[in-house]
C-alpha cells in the first residue's frame, strides 16, 4: 500500500492562505479615530437614557407642583395619569425575557411580556415519536386579561411587561409576575408549584389599582390553546379531544369531538382535554358565565399535522372591592384516572369511561381490577387475564343463552306444525305457539335476556381500553403501544375508512368473531321457525356472519391495539365455552325428555302472559267483527 505523505505544495498553500487572512484582519482593524468615535457614541447613549429618566421625574414633580397650586382634584388627576403612564413606561423599558423553573414533573417558562406560561414541558412523558410532551410551546397559548381604565383606555395584559420574582416556601416554588405601577401598586399573577404535583396554585390579584381599573366596563379573561398532536393516529387522538367542564352544582359535561360554540353558566372548571393530556383551569368559587369554542385544525388526516384542535374560553371576571382577587388552580398533566381522582374536584370526569351504569362498571370494577393486575404483570398479559376473568364470570349467561337456543331447536318441528295448521289464522297460531313455549319452558326472550345482560359489560370495556392511561406506550408482542394501533405493514396508498397501514390484532379479532358467529348463527338458524310474510332470518344471520367481521376489520384498524386484543381473546374464549357446553354439558335427548315432562305439568301463566293472551283474544274478536261488517 502506498504511504501517504504531506505534499510540499499543500504546505505552501496553507501558509499562503494563513498569511492572506492575517493581512485582511490587519487591514480591516479600526483606526484610533474610529475607536474614539464608538466610545463617544456609547457615552452619549448612556447620557440620553439618564436624561430621559430625569426628565420624566422632573415632569412628574412639576405637574404635581402645578396641581398642588390648583387644588386637590388636579393633584389627584395628575397622580392617576402617572399611574396609567407607568404601565406604558414598563412596556418601553422591559424585554421579552423568560423565567425558567423546574419541578419533579414540570419544566416551565414564564414570559415577562404578559406574565403567563410560555412553555410547559411534562418531564416524565414523550410522544409517539419519542419527543418530549409540550402542552404549551412556541406561542400556541394565550392568557390575557382585557380591562378598561378610568381614562378610557383599553389594556391587554398580554401586551404589558411583568416583573418576575422566584422564591421558596418550604418545598414549594413560588413564581410572582407583577405588572407594577410602583412597589405597592401592581397586578400580580402568582404561581405556587409543589415538588411532585401537576396542580399549580394560581391566583390573579391586584393592589392599589382601584382608581385605575374601570369597574363599569367588561373585564374578560381570554384563554386560548392550540393542542399539540401527541399520538400516532391523529384521527384517533382527535376523537378524544374536546372541552370538558363542570357546572357549580357538580354536573360535568363536554362539547364532543366536533366543532363547538357554547355559552356556559356557573362553571367550576374548564378543561382543554386531549386524548391523554389536559390543561384545566379551576376556580375556588365559580365563574358566573363563560363562552367556549373548539375548532378542528386537522384538514387532512392522511398528512402529518402539528395541532389537533383550537380551544378558546372567554370568561368575564368581577372585581372585589375594586380589585382583582381570583383564587384559581391550574392542572396541566396526564389524564390518569388515579391522579385526577386524588384531587377530589370531580376531575376524573375528564376520563371518558361512559355514562350511567357503564361508567360505574369501569370506575368500580374494571379500573381497580386492571390496576391490580398491571401492578405485577405486563399490561398485555393483564388484558388477557382480565378478559379470562370476565368471560368466566359471564359463562353462566352464555350457558343460559345456548340452553334457550337448544330448547327452541327441539321445539321447532312442533312450532312449524302449529303454524302450518293455523296458516290462515295467525292470531290462533301465535296463541298456540305461546302456550307450547310456556308449557315446555322455552321462550325466544330467554335467549335475548342473557345477551342484554352482557351488553353493559361489552360497552363498558369498549370505553375502558381507549381511556386507560396505563396502556399508553406499553408494548406487547408486535404492538409497541397498546393505546394505539399496531402495525405489521405500511401501505403505499391510503384505503378510505381503513388507513395506510395493516394492523394484525383487528385481523385476528375479525377471524375469531367470524368463527364465533358461525357457531352461534348455525344454532340460531336451526331454532328460528320461518314465519310467512316475515324476512328470511336465516339469510339475514348469514349476511351478518360475514358483515360483522369486515366491519371489525375496518373499524378497529385505527383503534387501540389493547381493545382489539381484548376482542380477540374474548371471542376465542367464547368459542371454547360454546364448544364445551355443546359437546360436554348439554344433551339434546335429555332436554327433549325434560320438555315433554314440562308439557305434562300444569303451568301457571304469569301476569304478563295472561295479559298478552287477553290482548290477543281481544284483537282476534275485533278482527272477526270487522270481517262480519265487510260481509
Amino acid at each position: 500500500m502506498e504511504e501517504k505523505k504531506l505534499d510540499i505544495n499543500s504546505v505552501i498553500g496553507f501558509v499562503l492562505i494563513f498569511g492572506i487572512m492575517i493581512y485582511m484582519f490587519w487591514q480591516n482593524k479600526p483606526t484610533p479615530e474610529e475607536l474614539e468615535a464608538q466610545e463617544k457614541a456609547k457615552q452619549e447613549q448612556v447620557a440620553a437614557e439618564q436624561n430621559a429618566k430625569a426628565d420624566k421625574q422632573t415632569l412628574v414633580t412639576t405637574a404635581e407642583d402645578f396641581a398642588i397650586g390648583n387644588g386637590a382634584d388636579s393633584l389627584q388627576m395628575v397622580k392617576l395619569q402617572n399611574k396609567l403612564g407607568a404601565f406604558a413606561y414598563s412596556a418601553a423599558n422591559a424585554s421579552d425575557k423568560e423565567t425558567t423553573v423546574e419541578t419533579d414533573v414540570f419544566e416551565l417558562k414564564f414570559n415577562n411580556k404578559g406574565g403567563y406560561l410560555s412553555q410547559v414541558k411534562l418531564k416524565n412523558f414523550v410522544d409517539y415519536d419519542s419527543i418530549p410532551i409540550y402542552i404549551i410551546k412556541d406561542n400556541n397559548a394565550v392568557f390575557n386579561i382585557n380591562f378598561g381604565t378610568t381614562d378610557s383606555r383599553i389594556l391587554n395584559t398580554q401586551d404589558l411587561y411583568f416583573t418576575p420574582t422566584v422564591s421558596k416556601s418550604g418545598d414549594n416554588t413560588i413564581v410572582s409576575m407583577k405588572l407594577k405601577v410602583s412597589e405597592n401598586e401592581f397586578l400580580e399573577y402568582r404561581y405556587e408549584l409543589k415538588p411532585d404535583d401537576y396542580m399549580i396554585d394560581f391566583s390573579v390579584k391586584s393592589q392599589g389599582l382601584n382608581d385605575v381599573i374601570n369597574s363599569s366596563q367588561a373585564i374578560n379573561l381570554d384563554w386560548k390553546l392550540k393542542g399539540y398532536r401527541h399520538a400516532k393516529s391523529i384521527s384517533y387522538e382527535n376523537r378524544y379531544t374536546d372541552i370538558h367542564y363542570e357546572h357549580d352544582g357538580g354536573n360535568a359535561d363536554y362539547t364532543g369531538m366536533g366543532d363547538a360554540d357554547e355559552d356556559l353558566n356557573d362553571v367550576a372548571w374548564i378543561g382543554y382535554k386531549q386524548h391523554f393530556f389536559s390543561s384545566v383551569l379551576l376556580t375556588d368559587s365559580h365563574f358566573k358565565s363563560a363562552k367556549i369554542t373548539t375548532e378542528n385544525l386537522v384538514e387532512d388526516e392522511e398528512n402529518d399535522t402539528v395541532y389537533t384542535k383550537m380551544f378558546t374560553s372567554k370568561i368575564p371576571l368581577e372585581l372585589k372591592g375594586g380589585e382583582f382577587n381570583e383564587s384559581l388552580d391550574w392542572y396541566i398533566g396526564p389524564n390518569d384516572f388515579r391522579i385526577l381522582n386524588s384531587y377530589d374536584r370531580n376531575l376524573d370526569e375528564i376520563v371518558p369511561f361512559g355514562w350511567g351504569i357503564f361508567g360505574l362498571i369501569n370506575r368500580y370494577i374494571f379500573m381497580p381490577l386492571f390496576g391490580f393486575l398491571g401492578g405485577f404483570m405486563p399490561y398485555g398479559i393483564a388484558i388477557v387475564v382480565m378478559t379470562i376473568l370476565v368471560k368466566i364470570c359471564l359463562s353462566f349467561v352464555q350457558y343460559k343463552q345456548f340452553l334457550s337456543q337448544a330448547k327452541m331447536k327441539i321445539l321447532k318441528p312442533e312450532l312449524d306444525a302449529i303454524r302450518e295448521k293455523h296458516k290462515d289464522n295467525k292470531m290462533k297460531a301465535q296463541q298456540e305457539t305461546m302456550a307450547l313455549q310456556t308449557k315446555a319452558g322455552a321462550s325466544p326472550l330467554a335467549g335475548c335476556l342473557p345477551a342484554l345482560i352482557q351488553l353493559p359489560v361489552f360497552y363498558a370495556l369498549f370505553q375502558f381500553f381507549p381511556s386507560a392511561f396505563d396502556l399508553r406506550q406499553k408494548s406487547f408482542l408486535w404492538a409497541d403501544d397498546l393505546s394505539s394501533y399496531d402495525t405489521i405493514a405500511n401501505l403505499p396508498f391510503n384505503i378510505p375508512f381503513y388507513g395506510s397501514h395493516v394492523s394484525l390484532f383487528p385481523i385476528l379479532a375479525a377471524i375469531a368473531i367470524f368463527f364465533y358467529m358461525r357457531l352461534t348463527t348455525g344454532q340460531n338458524m336451526q331454532s328460528q321457525p320461518q314465519q310467512e310474510g316475515m324476512p328470511d332470518m336465516g339469510k339475514m344471520m348469514k349476511y351478518m356472519m360475514y358483515f360483522s367481521p369486515i366491519m371489525m376489520l375496518f373499524f378497529f384498524n385505527n383503534y387501540a391495539s389493547g381493545l382489539s386484543l381484548y376482542y380477540f381473546i374474548s371471542n376465542l374464549i367464547s368459542i371454547g365455552i360454546i364448544l364445551v357446553i355443546k359437546n360436554y354439558i348439554l344433551d339434546e335427548d335429555k332436554i327433549h325428555a325434560q320438555i315433554q315432562e314440562n308439557k305434562k305439568k300444569p303451568k301457571k301463566q304469569s301476569k304478563f302472559q295472561t295479559k298478552m293472551k287477553q290482548m290477543m283474544e281481544q284483537a282476534e274478536q275485533q278482527k272477526q267483527i270487522q270481517q262480519k261488517r265487510k260481509k
